[in-house]
C-alpha cells in the first residue's frame, strides 16, 4: 500500500512540475508572452531538487520496510537526473536538435 502511495505521489509531483509549473507562471497578452521564460526553468529545475530531497527523506527516515526504501530512493535518482539533465539543457551544454531533426523526418515519411 506504501509503495503505491509513493509512485502516486510522485507521479503527482512529475505532473505538477512540468505542466503545472509552465502553466502558472506563463502569461501571455495575445499572442506575446510577457513572462520570463528563466523563471519557468528554475522553478522546474527546483520542483525537481525538492521531490528528490523529499524522496530521500522518506528514504532514510520515515519508512521501516526495505521494499518501501528501494521504492524512494529509486525515485530519488529519477528525479535527480531529471534536475541534471535540466541543468544541462538550461546551461545549453546538451540539446535535443538530433530528436527534432528525428521528428521532423518521420512527419515528411508519413
Amino acid at each position: 500500500m506504501h509503495r503505491l502511495f509513493i509512485h502516486c505521489l510522485n507521479a503527482a509531483f512529475l505532473v505538477l512540475i512540468f505542466i503545472g509549473l509552465p502553466a502558472a507562471t506563463r502569461a501571455q497578452w495575445g499572442k506575446w508572452q510577457i513572462s520570463r521564460a528563466v523563471q519557468s526553468e528554475w522553478l522546474i529545475f527546483g520542483g525537481l531538487l525538492f521531490a528528490a530531497a523529499f524522496n530521500a527523506v522518506a528514504a532514510l527516515g520515515p519508512f521501516k520496510s526495505l521494499k518501501v526504501r528501494k521504492v524512494c530512493m529509486e525515485w530519488t535518482v529519477v528525479f535527480a537526473v531529471l534536475a541534471l539533465v535540466q541543468y544541462a539543457f538550461n546551461r545549453g551544454y546538451i540539446n535535443f536538435d538530433w530528436l527534432k531533426q528525428s521528428l521532423l523526418w518521420l512527419r515528411d515519411r508519413f
